[in-house]
């Protein structure tokens, strides 16, 4: 039977989602915990992988096993083992052919960012000591829908077959006088895409680049034209549609 878990974690102290052969990763916590108590070698496929630091409010898995397994015993038992870090919010069964990633057809990251200096804050969210023209980065977070190919927000040489999405959403929203999150919903996502995205929006908002350059930067696809790629701190995964 293949099983899907949604669950949730503050990314502070891990290496990231995937297993890493020297570093703590939320999908190795996630196995130990699912071997320890089905007794039996378990493996799990995520949605995504969120590099280091990175948070999730909503992650999703899949994992197969030949065990009986009683839904609700499971999530209560898996979040009593777990770090205080990760809880899981559902365990469900699921079709043979569903698969976590690759079921997916879209994921939303939430990208959060404040001008005033916060004791509390910090933690998640990235501190601008300059003021930023939210209206200009939003005109240039529009052209994102425009495209398909983002070679140019893409972590210099990263494994992948392409560099094609389907943005479907990018746009910045203010909740307070000093406080703002930048939204972007794709089918998939390249390695590093949204922080590098962020950084660029942010050079067109201190008026380093115009709203033509940031076009020119999605076209030239050349990474190192576009901007810095932001802190992971304060980036969340917070949604994934099958």
């Amino acid at each position: 039977m293949r099983y899907f878990i949604t669950l949730s974690y503050d990314g502070t102290r891990f290496h990231g989602w995937q297993v890493q052969p020297n570093g703590i990763s939320v999908q190795g916590e996630l196995q130990r915990g699912l071997s320890l108590l089905l007794r039996e070698e378990i493996q799990i496929t995520g949605a995504g992988r969120t590099d280091a630091g990175v948070h999730a409010k909503m992650m999703v898995a899949h994992f197969d096993t030949e065990s009986a397994v009683d839904c609700k015993q499971l999530a209560y038992k898996l979040n009593k083992l777990l770090p205080q870090d990760i809880a899981v919010q559902k365990v469900e069964p699921v079709s043979d052919d569903l698969h976590a990633r690759f079921s997916a057809t879209s994921r939303t990251y939430y990208y959060y960012v404040h001008t005033v200096k916060s004791p509390f804050a910090r933690h998640y969210s990235c501190e601008l000591h300059y003021p930023l023209d939210f209206q200009k980065m939003n005109e240039a977070a529009r052209m994102l829908l425009e495209y398909e190919d983002f070679g140019a927000f893409c972590k210099s040489h990263a494994d992948v077959k392409t560099t094609l999405c389907k943005v479907t959403c990018a746009e910045w929203h203010q909740t307070s006088p000093s406080t703002w999150y930048f939204e972007i919903s794709a089918n998939r996502f390249l390695r590093n895409m949204v922080r590098a995205v962020v950084g660029t929006l942010i050079e067109v908002g201190r008026g380093r680049m115009t709203i033509d350059d940031f076009r020119r930067v999605i076209e030239g696809k050349r990474r190192t034209e576009a901007g810095e790629s932001m802190p992971g701190n304060a980036l969340f995964l917070v949604d994934i549609k099958y």
